[in-house]
């Protein structure tokens, strides 16, 4: 807790943007290239050991399932209890290192990402997760790096936080790492995301045991190898690949687990909380369990709004990366004196999308994760072209022969309560339901009143007046609102992200609040001249 050490202040990470003829687009080309011509065998690490257990699962690209990029050894529950024993073995060299060496190490992987390893590690997220140039650009690339850099002032600020002393006395807080080891479950829609999780908790001096989402480990192999670049010690983070149930058995038994960093489904994220509660008894200490969990994000339009504005806000918001975003909008209101124009907008807006493979840069849209999300919102679509209360005024066709691909598709419902408007379906499938322009406020309760969640959400109107109303009622709706913009695009140090009710426990990734989350406060007093006797002045005869 070195005062005297200043590190450097973040920045925001400048965005590449690919464009024809750019150093950027041709060494991304050649990555991807590279990447499409080998066969990845991708181990565990566990410790200081890359580990195979010669069961293996198959990685292919989404927008492309008949090609293979490579395999990853399933673990099983002795890989688990093999990658706790590491943690905790690293534990007590790890913790009391001092944190400007901590941080150095995170700074050279950022600065790792930002240079030799950007187009590797985007052409990664690009073929394991079927992102885009631009949408690979702004997580795998920008975003970690932006995590990376940003929860080291972060934690830098943490760190130089002390109390108050009176005459006499010194106070200080060390900020200690939890006692145990911290579990990172993470998911397959951002790199960023797979990345930030195990490293914040690292960062702060704990120990990590990460699983990573199947679908995701592809881009995940390519973090570790950065981590073990920049230099993190063997055992720090252990990166293992067992299925849900078979990590929980072990982790969610074991004495020393300290915490759970979290992003993932709302079911998923209240199992394993009640499995905590269960087995709370088990625990040293009361693990800190937190989680960015689903969201049914919305866009709220008033009657004094642009077309052309709300348009974009709508494609971009619902459709980019598939509308597998936790933040994209899957829901939008829309007053009935807009609706004739914005529906013929957006109609003629998405019918010209390019869908196809990312490697493809003309292509807006691509593949979902896996055929169990394809064949769920196929089902989905299937039913409202059933339903005589629902239109679908664009899209609603769907081809699995290469790879996942769902058109974008919007659904016009007449019930404001029908289950596209409610559910989370994670996909480009967006339901608008049109009110009447004159039930304003009306609208806005109905916002606050369908969803259990409560993750991203926007205002689009010219009118201050209507911006107060829904900023003020809708206060509760989501933890990142936004004002005549898209529900999506948070940037670390810009707008901290999470949302509450059932869309988690809100502690803010990219804010200092999330760090804080990983450390446990011991104060310490000391006094220089201690009193040598018990009584006090009032105790003198007068």
């Amino acid at each position: 807790m070195n005062g005297f050490f200043k590190v450097p202040v973040p920045i925001n990470e400048p965005i590449l943007n690919y464009a024809a003829g750019s150093a950027e687009k041709k060494e991304l080309k050649a990555a991807l290239k590279d990447a499409r011509s080998k066969v990845l065998d991708i181990p565990m690490y566990i410790g200081s050991e890359e580990v195979r257990s010669g069961k293996t699962t198959e990685i292919r690209p989404p927008h492309d399932h008949r090609h293979l990029l490579g395999k990853f050894h399933v673990s099983d529950a002795n890989h688990v209890k093999q990658a706790i024993d590491a943690a905790l073995a690293a534990k007590s060299k790890w913790e009391v290192l001092s944190w400007e060496q901590r941080a150095a190490i995170f700074l050279k992987a950022a600065d790792l990402i930002s240079g030799p390893y950007r187009a590797k590690l985007n052409a990664a997220t690009m073929l394991g997760q079927s992102k885009n140039a631009f949408q690979a650009e702004i997580d795998s690339a920008c975003e970690i790096i932006d995590f990376l850099r940003f929860n080291v002032s972060f934690m830098s600020q943490i760190y130089n936080d002390q109390p108050q002393s009176s005459k006499g006395i010194w106070n200080r807080i060390e900020y200690r790492p939890l006692e145990g080891f911290v579990y990172a479950l993470t998911p397959f829609n951002f790199t960023a995301i797979a990345g930030n999780l195990p490293t914040s908790a690292a960062m702060m001096g704990n120990v990590v045991v990460w699983k990573p989402s199947n679908t995701q480990v592809y881009a995940a192999n390519v973090l570790m190898e950065v981590f073990k670049k920049a230099g993190v010690p063997a055992g720090v983070i252990n990166l293992i690949y067992p299925s849900g149930p078979v990590a929980g058995e072990v982790i969610f038994n074991h004495p020393d687990f300290a915490g759970i960093h979290f992003t993932g489904s709302t079911e998923v994220f209240q199992n394993i909380w009640k499995t905590i509660g269960n087995n709370i008894h088990k625990f040293k200490t009361y693990p800190r369990i937190v989680g960015e969990t689903g969201g049914k994000d919305f866009i709220l339009i008033h009657k004094e709004a642009d077309v052309d504005m709300c348009c974009t806000a709508i494609v971009r918001g619902s459709f980019e990366y598939q509308g597998q975003k936790c933040s994209a909008a899957s829901r939008v209101y829309i007053p009935s004196n807009l609706w004739p124009e914005l529906k013929a907008k957006l109609i003629s807006t998405v019918k010209s999308f390019k869908v196809g493979p990312t490697e493809d840069f003309r292509n807006f849209v691509n593949a979902v994760i896996d055929e169990k999300s394809f064949d769920k919102l196929a089902k989905y679509i299937d039913d409202a072209k059933k339903d005589k209360n629902c239109e679908i005024i664009v899209g609603g066709t769907y081809n699995k022969t290469k790879g996942w691909f769902i058109d974008p598709t919007i659904i016009v419902a007449n019930d404001p309560k029908y289950t596209t408007m409610c559910e989370e379906l994670f996909g480009p499938v967006l339901t608008a339901y049109v009110y009447d322009a004159e039930k304003f406020e009306e609208t806005i309760e109905l916002v606050n009143s369908t969803s259990i969640y409560a993750l991203t959400g926007s205002i689009i109107s010219n009118d201050r007046y209507a911006i107060e109303k829904a900023t003020v009622g809708l206060r509760n709706a989501a933890g990142n609102f936004y004002i005549n913009d898209k529900p999506t695009g948070a940037v670390v140090g810009q707008q901290p992200f999470g949302g509450a009710r059932g869309s988690g426990t809100n502690d803010k990734a990219g804010a200092m609040i999330n760090l804080l989350r990983w450390v446990s406060l011991r104060t310490i007093k000391e006094t220089f001249v201690p009193p040598v006797s018990f009584e006090y002045p009032f105790m003198a005869e007068e």
